[in-house]
């Protein structure tokens, strides 16, 4: 079987969408929903919800249903682009700095935090 790749952005409203990701690796598979439900031992209806969106199934579901279509999935974290930070308008001054000057506010920062008071 080709190994192929199928990648989505999570945002809070969609999540990822397992149902796209069950869907795909069993016709990628060339499975029905009854066979990949007889291969995971559980329901076709169930297959038919989570496929159809009315289901969001577990981790260890969606896993187990993957892996009864051959596929597993694997997860990655990618850091967001920070656009409007008040961090980035200090960017340019601290990469004009000399070597020793970058240690120099090194210094003052590791002070500064050894003497912030628990609260």
């Amino acid at each position: 079987m080709m190994p192929f790749l199928l990648s989505y952005s999570m945002s809070e409203s969609t999540g990822i969408q397992a149902s796209v990701l069950v869907r795909e690796a069993r016709k990628k598979s060339g499975l029905s929903q009854r066979l990949l439900a007889r291969r995971a031992g559980t329901a076709q209806s169930l297959i038919s919800r989570i496929e159809s969106g009315n289901v969001n199934p577990t981790t260890d579901t969606l896993n187990k249903l993957l892996a009864a279509s051959g596929f597993s999935a694997i997860v990655e974290l990618t850091p967001l682009l920070v656009s409007n930070s008040h961090m980035l308008t200090d960017v340019n001054r601290i990469l004009n700095l000399t070597p020793e000057q970058r240690l120099d506010e090194l210094k003052h920062i590791i002070e500064f935090i050894e003497n912030v008071k628990p609260v």
